[in-house]
Parts: structure tokens; C-alpha cells; sequence
């Protein structure tokens, strides 16, 4: 199975092209930086950046929709391939083709908004919510 799900936001703007002929189909390029999970100790990098090609009708929405520093969700498949440069040498490509792409946060965070979420929403910092005192009795699970 060649499955991949990423999370992360656009390094640049889309570049897109659309293929010759009677049909045209919009070919969109993109880079996702995604982040690493923990920290490193040497301040090196903390993200690696993913080439991802969108085809068709996800090509026209990345060109209409998506921008530099976009938080997107993509899945898709790893291909890989190689071409011959302009000197002869051999180089090795690997890309996500993406068969789903869609906004990871609101637009309102996106532009940088000041909404705060409600007190029993809170976020912990660790990624979960926190449960409010005295629900212990109405959860399924213990």
C-alpha cells in the first residue's frame, strides 16, 4: 500500500502550468514544510520540506486557493522517478501526488486573528482538551 497523509504549510506560493491540448489539465507544484516532532538539541532543522504535485481539478484549487504559509491536510502517494539533466547526469525525484488537499485552520487564524477560544475548550498546550472537574462519571472510558 502506498499511502502518505501530511500536514504542514505551503513554503511559497503554488507554481502552476497546464499540459498542451484539446483538454487542458492544470498541474500544480508545491512544498510542504512539515514539521518534526520533538526538538533537536543542536537547533538544527525541525522540518522537512515535501515536493508535492497536484493534478486536475486539485491542481485548479491549489492555484485558487492555496498560498504561501497555508496550513494544509494532503493525502496521497509517494512517486518517484528520474531524468536525465542538462549535463548528462542522472537525478532522482520524489514526489507526494496528491489525491486530497484541505485547509488545516480557519482563515480567520490564517490572517493571523485574535480568537480565543472558549475557557472549557481550552487547549493544555499538549495537544489535548481539557476535561472540565466532575465529569468523571459520564465518561465511557476510565
Amino acid at each position: 500500500m502506498n499511502k502518505v497523509i501530511l500536514m504542514g504549510r505551503l513554503t511559497r506560493d503554488p507554481e502552476v502550468r497546464y499540459t498542451q491540448g484539446t483538454e487542458p489539465m492544470a498541474v500544480a507544484r508545491y512544498t510542504l514544510a512539515v514539521d518534526r516532532r520533538g526538538r533537536r538539541e543542536d537547533n538544527g532543522q525541525n522540518a522537512d520540506f515535501i515536493s508535492c504535485v497536484a493534478f486536475a481539478k486539485n491542481g485548479e484549487f491549489a492555484e485558487k486557493y492555496l498560498r504561501k504559509g497555508t496550513k494544509i491536510a494532503i493525502t496521497g502517494r509517494i512517486q518517484t522517478g528520474s531524468y536525465n539533466d542538462r549535463e548528462g547526469r542522472k537525478v532522482y525525484t520524489t514526489d507526494v501526488v496528491v489525491e486530497d488537499q484541505e485547509f488545516a485552520e480557519s482563515k480567520n487564524t490564517q490572517n493571523g486573528g485574535n480568537r480565543q477560544a472558549p475557557p472549557e475548550q481550552s487547549d493544555a498546550g499538549d495537544g489535548f482538551m481539557n476535561i472540565p472537574d466532575g465529569i468523571d462519571e459520564e465518561l465511557p472510558f476510565n
